[in-house]
């Protein structure tokens, strides 16, 4: 969905930098600048230090909630005994970057909700001082990863919203990138 987005974004004429995890596609449009990140930790680094010279973030990536507390140096062999992982919160990096937002700016997040799919996603938006969510749910067939189709609801900070129909992510990129247009330029 990221990348459907850059090439849709950069195909509007806009300058677009994409913070991209590990993936098997890149952007078909050649002046999206990628910058190629591994971990949770260096995504949100590369958003954060990125954020104050952008006019519009779009954060449509699934980062990990929880991330192992160590890393191990070398393999972990098999021994028999059971093993304990501890795990640590990731940095939420929509949090972060709605609370560094200015008036000028405009954030964009996603929610992959199962359940209570509307109320969770509305209280994702507000406490993270989002101007809108885009809601995807694993309860729709055709929707959420390894597919090249996706249902989405856009829901604003105005509390607006609107659902989709199942669409190619290209058509749901427009889709919200049509949205994210018509409300700045109520602004």
């Amino acid at each position: 969905m990221g990348i459907a987005l850059a090439d849709a974004a950069a195909d509007s004429g806009a300058v677009v930098e994409l913070v991209l995890g590990p993936v098997n596609i890149l952007p078909e449009n050649g002046s999206v600048k990628i910058i190629k990140v591994t971990t949770a930790e260096t995504m949100a680094t590369e958003c954060i230090s990125r954020f104050p010279s952008c006019d519009i973030a779009i954060l449509s990536a699934a980062i990990a909630d929880y991330t192992p507390s160590q890393v191990a140096k070398e393999k972990l062999k098999k021994d028999g005994k059971e093993m304990v992982l501890k795990l640590k919160p990731t940095t939420d990096i929509a949090k972060t970057l709605g609370k560094l937002k200015k008036r000028s700016q405009f954030i964009a997040g996603f929610a992959l909700e199962t359940d209570n799919e509307i109320k969770n996603a509305t209280v994702k938006l507000k406490q993270k001082n989002l101007d809108i969510i885009v809601l995807n749910s694993l309860n729709e067939k055709g929707a959420g990863f390894e597919h090249d189709t996706n249902k989405i609801t856009i829901i604003d900070k105005y509390n607006n919203i609107n659902k989709f129909e199942l669409k190619s992510k290209e058509e749901a990129a427009r889709d919200i990138l049509d949205k994210i247009i018509s409300m700045i330029k109520k602004v």
